[in-house]
């Protein structure tokens, strides 16, 4: 049976690197229905429902989720889409999402599984919407609670409050300034534990978190190690992680899979909060190893994980996928990830042989399916959400602005977006508010965490922007900065958007109007950045002039890989930058003449 909350609890929660040991059975079940089961990856190791289990043994099921980030309510615009592939090759955009509809998803899929577990790849939490940023993400806790979450790894949004934060969201308690948000209701903290093995004190070298746990599923022991991407320090707030230490991926997976193995546990999967890019976007495609497959970090950290580890599930790209990568013996080992904001949850089913107390490699499966909002939502995550809606409702529901149409975020899917655009002028208006002057406003793209959507939501009317919906596209509370760079550090900025850290994955910063370039992506490193095309209000940038940046305070302090902000001079501290998003639309927009988007058009893009 599964052991009560407040049992597993007391035994697990403990700032420990030694193992943490669950016994947790999982609930009956079969597959998703057969309308809501999508095909596999169609690469021999992942063919959907009624593929054949080789080998002898015991079937064991795992359901997996990565970046829900605490969307709760079924997310909008390209947030809340997946795109399906038919077999002649064309597509279709499916809406997806809602954690209601991922527990009626998880339910269905655990029937006629005598065992199963439930496991996330990181980003469960951080970057959330109003209903579970506004109460410090402890909504998004009691809804994982709720759908019956059993281990879960650290992501890299798991720290934007700093990982005593993240402490507390495991242990419970009032928030430590806010307090707790009803008289009659407590806090208890996550049902289920974080795994960090690679996040260490820089003192100590021990785990902020346990490292890995053993799941006993009706006497199949399974290991779960848990790592968030080695690089996590780069793309946080500096301060919510001082005195940590992120360690290499492989290495820290590699270690505890021989301390599992010291234990008699052979059975290992990885959580790890590192990604690829699959050549397909759409969630049933196939793919594989090469070159056209997938690529990203993921696929040499695969390649480098001991193949006594069995599985990958990842994150942190939000891409979907189920592929193959060679494990270091050159045999074909399963990779997943489900997306992001609860679209898609992967199934993965294979046989336990109790003779070896391993995983039969050959019989492992995967396939991503499809968070479909035209099933019957969870009961009682609609209370939740219901409940967590009533508390937030004097906030969410204030309407900032008004827009003619749909205002792209990320989802636009080119390197400049018609939103980051927006909220870089919100910015440069409030420096040149404040100052008197300034000179540009350079936006983060990862940042911008949702669209601006035309279409009502609840009862606000069409192109009504509310709070709420803008706090969903910038929730990280950062203030706007502003800071001064020479003509010669502005242009190194740019290269660094691609070039150093960022030199595989290109962050493009979003300009406010003004500056313009050409971006020449058939070049590599920072050639890409056409330097003699950069111009500030149609003039060349002047090396030794001074210019005046406003940045957001990630960005200032040198986040996304951009150390050369971190050097700008003469700083100032402007307002949150969500408040100064509000105050852009409100002076900008009404309801007889809407904000229409701009037109993306301050970067050439050469392809």
């Amino acid at each position: 049976m599964r052991t009560s909350a407040a049992t597993r609890r007391s035994r697990r929660f403990r700032l420990t690197a030694g193992a943490v040991t669950l016994a947790a059975a999982g609930a009956l079940a079969v597959g998703v229905p057969a309308a809501q089961a999508g095909p596999g990856n169609g690469n021999g190791n992942g063919n959907g429902p009624g593929a054949g289990h080789p080998g002898p043994g015991l079937d064991l099921q795992i359901l997996a989720i990565n970046d829900l980030h605490g969307a709760l309510e079924p997310p909008e615009g390209s947030g809340g889409q997946v795109t399906h592939e038919h077999a002649d090759g064309s597509t279709e955009t499916l809406t997806a999402g809602g954690i209601e509809y991922l527990a009626t998803g998880l339910r269905e899929a655990r029937k006629g599984h005598q065992r199963s577990v439930t496991v996330a790849a990181g980003d469960l939490v951080g970057a959330t919407p109003l209903l579970s940023g506004l109460f410090h993400d402890e909504p998004t806790i009691e809804a994982l609670n709720q759908l019956k979450m059993d281990v879960a790894g650290v992501g890299n949004h798991e720290f934007d409050e700093g990982w005593e934060e993240l402490i507390r969201l495991q242990e419970g308690g009032c928030h430590p300034v806010d307090g707790c948000y009803a008289d009659d209701r407590t806090f208890d903290g996550a049902d289920f534990p974080y795994l960090a093995a690679n996040v260490v004190h820089e003192d100590t070298g021990e785990p902020v978190l346990a490292p890995y746990t053993v799941q006993n599923i009706k006497g199949v022991k399974v290991g779960f190690i848990g790592v968030t991407l080695e690089g996590t320090a780069d793309i946080v707030t500096q301060e919510g992680i001082e005195g940590l230490e992120f360690l290499d991926e492989a290495e820290t997976i590699n270690r505890y899979t021989a301390e599992l193995a010291a234990q008699g546990v052979n059975a290992v999967i990885a959580l790890i909060h590192e990604g690829g890019y699959p050549a397909n976007p759409a969630y049933n495609a196939d793919c594989d190893a090469g070159a056209d497959g997938i690529s990203g970090p993921i696929v040499e950290i695969a390649r480098t994980i001991d193949p006594g580890v069995d599985a990958l599930i990842t994150g942190h790209t939000h891409q979907p996928y189920v592929c193959t990568i060679p494990d270091p013996d050159g045999n074909d080992r399963l990779v997943t990830s489900a997306a992001s904001n609860g679209r898609l949850f992967t199934e993965l089913t294979m046989r336990y042989d109790p003779r070896t107390k391993d995983i039969v490699r050959t019989s492992v499966e995967g396939t991503n399916r499809v968070v479909h909002r035209d099933q019957k939502p969870a009961r009682d995550l609609t209370r939740l959400i219901d409940y967590w809606n009533e508390l937030a409702a004097p906030v969410a529901g204030a309407p900032i602005g008004y827009i003619s149409e749909d205002i792209p975020g990320r989802g636009a899917g080119t390197p400049e977006f018609p939103l980051g655009d927006l909220i870089a002028d919100a910015q440069l208006a409030h420096a040149i508010e404040l100052e008197g002057s300034a000179d540009l406003a350079l936006m983060n793209p990862g940042g911008v965490r949702a669209d601006l959507v035309y279409a009502a939501s609840g009862d606000e009317g069409d192109g009504v922007v509310t709070y709420g919906e803008g706090f969903t596209v910038q929730p990280f509370s950062n203030t706007v900065n502003l800071l001064s760079l020479t003509g010669e550090q502005l242009l190194q900025v740019l290269r660094e958007q691609v070039s150093g850290p960022n030199a595989a994955a290109p962050k493009i910063l979003q300009p406010s109007a003004g500056l313009s370039y050409t971006l020449d992506l058939t070049r590599s490193g920072a050639d890409r950045i056409v330097a003699d095309t950069v111009r500030l209000d149609g003039e060349p940038i002047e090396d030794g002039r001074t210019y005046r940046i406003a940045v957001n305070s990630f960005l200032a302090g040198g986040g996304d890989g951009f150390p050369t902000l971190a050097e700008g001079t003469d700083p100032r501290v402007g307002n949150d930058d969500m408040r100064v998003l509000a105050d852009y639309l409100l002076a900008h927009s009404s309801p007889e003449n809407p904000l229409a988007a701009p037109a993306a058009d301050r970067i050439t893009v050469i392809q």
